[in-house]
């Protein structure tokens, strides 16, 4: 019960932690980046409207992009990655504007404020209406040499997206403002695609390169997060495998249990088999003993890993109540809540396996009490 239990809570949350992650990852960035090769994007609006037409292709993002030093007048600083906008293209994406937390997109669309996270507010003391600090390392040029470009924004609203990495880095400003502020008056560093079907990424690109009529670099999500997402699957993969063995464990007490319960019966075996049983018919009564452990605990454990998982968040929050820590902190796994999302081929595999190893399990006992010798058992009785 205990094993199979395990086994089904570790994999959901392990579900849970990828889908999460992947639904936040490509909900603030886009599932295919267009590039130029030629030369910059300055005819953008024009190329913007283009992409969008694409079948599947669900909105194009013009985007500005560059490093900066964000820091609050109070004093804190941090480094953060400007993303410059267009108001309508923000707020289509949900996963900004559905998570305004405080404030919100007015003054941004009046290109007269940013928007940044609630982690950075937090981390600098910042609410909506103070002003932020920006300062780039590419600024301007004079006889003394390069001087660092220092502005100060209005905090128009605060988002939380729930994961912490984006949450405490990330600012977005209106798409002219941050031409402007990166010396990229007139053009955009790249456009971000958004489609309906991530995984069918392939088939857009031939009809995304004809749409766009001249030379481009086309990168996908998958290819931007390849080495995180491999070694999430790597780790499933051990995890399933090393619990495996609790599983395993258990059906090897099968075994010891039932030989000890033929031990403890080899009168009662050789009684039966002088009265007529047939050495199958013993075999059948400990192949049925073990496998209705194995069956029980099985059905128990696919119960209790249910109600776990189902209850995972509220459980986490009772052990961190109980223990006076955080549990599955949010700044080092990059989810504000523990998730955990049960798959049902799975589960499905988990029974199986558990039950199949059940069974392997009463074999050799069984065996051993259908070959047991009547006239050896009752010698000494």
């Amino acid at each position: 019960m205990l094993g199979v239990a395990t086994l089904i809570i570790v994999m959901a949350v392990m579900n849970g932690f990828r889908t999460e992650l992947v639904s936040r990852i490509l909900g603030i960035n886009g599932h295919m980046i267009v590039q130029p090769v030629d030369g910059p994007f300055t005819d953008y609006p024009e190329l913007t409207a283009k992409l969008a037409a694409v079948p599947g292709v669900r909105m194009a993002l013009p985007l500005v992009e560059g490093q900066v030093l964000a820091s609050a007048q109070a004093g804190g600083s941090t480094g953060a990655l400007v993303r410059g906008a267009r108001a309508e293209d923000l707020t289509k994406l949900k996963t900004i504007s559905d998570n305004i937390k405080s404030g919100d997109m007015v003054g941004y669309a009046s290109g007269e404020g940013v928007l940044i996270g609630t982690r950075m507010a937090d981390q600098l003391g910042l609410r909506v209406g103070d002003l932020i600090t920006l300062t780039s390392p590419e600024g301007d040029i004079t006889p003394m040499g390069v001087n660092p470009r220092v502005k100060s924004y209005k905090i128009s609203g605060l988002f939380e997206i729930g994961m912490s990495e984006y949450d405490s880095s990330i600012i977005f400003m209106p798409l002219e403002e941050a031409q402007l502020y990166f010396n990229a008056a007139g053009l955009v560093q790249s456009i971000e695609l958004f489609v309906d079907h991530p995984d069918d990424i392939d088939a857009l690109r031939p009809k995304v390169e004809e749409a766009a009529g001249r030379q481009i670099n086309l990168t996908d999500w998958r290819q931007r997060n390849q080495t995180f997402f491999s070694a999430l699957q790597v780790e499933r993969n051990v995890m399933f495998m090393i619990l495996t063995l609790i599983v395993l464990v258990a059906a090897l007490n099968i075994i010891s249990g039932l030989i000890m319960l033929v031990k403890d019966k080899g009168s009662d075996i050789a009684i039966l088999r002088t009265m007529g049983a047939s050495a199958g018919a013993i075999m059948r009564i400990f192949f049925m003993t073990g496998a209705a452990i194995g069956i029980v605990g099985t059905l128990a454990g696919v119960l209790l890993g249910v109600v776990v998982c189902v209850n995972i968040e509220s459980i986490r929050q009772f052990f961190s109540w109980i223990s006076g820590t955080v549990i599955f902190n949010p700044q080092v796994y990059f989810l504000s809540q523990l998730p955990a999302e049960m798959d049902i081929s799975e589960t499905i595999s988990v029974v199986v396996m558990a039950l199949s190893l059940s069974f392997i399990a009463t074999i050799f006992p069984a065996w051993r009490a259908s070959r047991l010798d009547p006239v050896q058992a009752l010698r000494y009785e």
